[in-house]
């Protein structure tokens, strides 16, 4: 039997952060978890210095990563070389993320995802479509040519996909997709979310009470919080029923609006992180082609040549990061944010802690490493 135990750390559990704790795996799965005064180390044992255990986190929306972005050829090769550059950052599920796409390449996505996810690709959990049916005023980089309304057939495609795949998460606008569309993908198991849109409130509230139950990355691509109309901005916090992404670099959303956000927001429904990330992901390129457009990286963001904001440069630990030190929320809280309230979204829980599935975070949230 192989036993280890980690001791001199903290030990994030999923729900809790346990200071000064020691844990225990024996043939990776944990079977201990005490305060370091009460568990005597056994077998093989790694001191911390102070470093904090995690499971590995869960993430929503990535558009791409190392290289190549999932659009761009849809495959189980592309899945594979994707998941694993977001492995190195720490993530041991995703849901890859297509960005608005001709029909074509959303089916051979779906196609590739089902293969992936039939083939047992580590990290693959399900698939994102962001967009086509989206809001043309909110379109951000999205190419205008390609948003439209959604049909009977796209319907079909997409009640289809549900069946097919463990999870299919979806972004849309109510400018281009109807309450009873919504209705129907919720009652198929979507996961339906509402993004690039300038609808009003009461619009918002209402396709909630369809079927919504999350809104993608707050406070983009959307109609904003006014003093008269709050916007999907204030659905997605007043209304219980949504859980609500961010990107929290510092760069899609100020620190204080992340701060006065994470307080307004009414339960159950929650915050959680996402990377919304792009090609670039773990690697050191300086920019890729998008639809035949180049985006730039650049000092953490990524443009196209007239600023607009293209996805995101942006791993979890560093999100954490910002949302501990520059939005002030406590370290549990954000832990939670990248972990198990994304996972509970989509059916999956992160615990118990498995060492397979564990990562090491550093002390002041400078990068990650994987524990096992």
């Amino acid at each position: 039997m192989s036993v280890t135990t980690f001791c001199n750390g903290r030990v994030f559990d999923g729900k809790r952060l346990h200071d000064l704790a020691a844990i225990r795996f024996e043939d990776g799965l944990a079977v201990a978890l005490e305060p370091e005064a009460e568990l005597a180390p056994e077998g093989r044992v790694v001191d911390l210095g102070g470093d904090i255990l995690s499971p590995g986190y869960v993430d929503l929306q990535v558009n791409g990563g190392g290289g190549v972005m999932l659009g761009d050829t849809p495959s189980v090769e592309t899945l594979r070389r994707i998941a694993e550059a977001h492995r190195s950052l720490g993530v041991a599920a995703l849901l890859p993320t297509l960005i608005t796409d001709t029909p074509e390449t959303t089916r051979a996505t779906i196609a590739a995802v089902r293969a992936a996810v039939a083939e047992g690709v580590p990290g693959i959990a399900g698939l994102h479509l962001e967009g086509p049916h989206l809001s043309l005023a909110r379109k951000g980089a999205h190419d205008p040519a390609l948003i439209r309304p959604m049909t009977a057939e796209d319907l079909d495609l997409l009640l289809d996909a549900a069946a097919a795949l463990p999870v299919l998460k979806i972004t849309l606008a109510p400018e281009n997709v109807t309450e009873a569309q919504v209705a129907a993908l919720a009652r198929a198991g979507v996961l339906v979310s509402l993004g690039h849109s300038d609808a009003d409130y009461e619009t918002c509230q209402r396709y909630a009470a369809a079927g919504a139950r999350v809104v993608t990355h707050l406070f983009n691509a959307m109609s904003q919080l006014g003093s008269r109309a709050p916007g999907l901005v204030g659905a997605a916090l007043d209304t219980g029923a949504l859980s609500v992404g961010l990107i929290a670099d510092g760069v899609h959303v100020h620190p204080a609006s992340l701060r006065a956000a994470w307080a307004a927001k009414t339960g159950p429904g929650r915050m959680f992180l996402v990377s919304d990330a792009m090609a670039v992901a773990g690697t050191d390129l300086d920019g890729f082609e998008l639809g035949g457009r180049w985006i730039t990286r650049r000092d953490g963001r990524l443009t196209l040549g007239d600023g607009t904001l293209a996805g995101a440069d942006l791993d979890l630990t560093t999100a954490i990061r910002v949302l501990v030190k520059e939005a002030r929320v406590p370290l549990e809280t954000a832990l939670q944010a990248a972990t198990a309230v994304p996972a509970a979204l989509i059916g999956r829980t992160v615990a118990p802690l498995r060492l397979a599935e564990t990562i090491r975070i550093r002390s002041d949230l400078s990068g990650v490493s994987w524990a096992g």
